[in-house]
């Protein structure tokens, strides 16, 4: 059967269900709390759900990492790099080639993350720079705008979580994705296999 959004008339998220798969997207920014509000409300009491795993995979920036590197999220820092929450990553996924660092959540794209291309800018390149140094300094290894809100939730209601993000670009680098299209997707599946492995070896589908 051909897969369709379960909830594309009550809700513009874009929901779905494979088995006791589900994936839902959840816009950028700390717009996620609004789904992971309603999905632990509703869902998660429903009977026969138990051991809930929950991912937030995606794209980011990355500081000192080649385009297309995936990074399992350490700790969830603020733009000061204080860790906000660090989450519990499950052991079943150590065994993957990627990187394991901090990662940083801003409450905004262009400003808050040191870029010079948006409507306003306050800070010179040289500045910039500095500041993308420091975060690395720190741990910093991507830069996004969903996992503090998505760890703390997370832990709060005591669920097994993880944040694995691909970066699109090095921010050492530029403020703008230069590469193809074509070559972008193939980056945005990389959190997805790994995930869709993990959730294959849950399932006992693969050994």
């Amino acid at each position: 059967d051909d897969i369709r959004d379960i909830c594309e008339e009550t809700d513009p998220l874009l929901h779905y269900k494979v088995r006791p798969v589900l994936s839902i997207s959840h816009g950028m920014g700390c717009l996620l709390s609004i789904m992971l509000h309603e999905l632990i409300k509703w869902l998660l009491p429903t009977p026969g759900c138990r051991d809930v795993v929950l991912f937030r995979i995606g794209t980011s920036g990355g500081i000192g990492l080649a385009p297309g590197t995936v990074v399992i999220t350490d700790k969830a820092v603020d733009s000061f790099f204080r860790p906000q929450f660090e989450q519990v990553l499950d052991e079943e996924l150590s065994g993957f080639p990627t990187v394991i660092g901090n990662t940083m959540c801003t409450h905004d794209f262009y400003e808050g993350q040191g870029r010079l291309d948006g409507a306003l800018c306050s800070f010179s390149t040289e500045e910039k720079l500095e500041y993308l140094r420091k975060a690395h300094e720190a741990g910093v290894r991507n830069i996004e705008m969903e996992s503090t809100v998505f760890a703390a939730m997370c832990r709060v209601c005591n669920l097994k979580a993880a944040v694995i993000c691909v970066t699109l670009l090095n921010r050492f680098e530029g403020d703008q994705i230069s590469t193809p299209h074509d070559v972008l997707v193939e980056y945005q599946s990389r959190p997805q296999c790994l995930v869709a492995h993990f959730i294959k070896k849950r399932l006992g589908l693969i050994a």
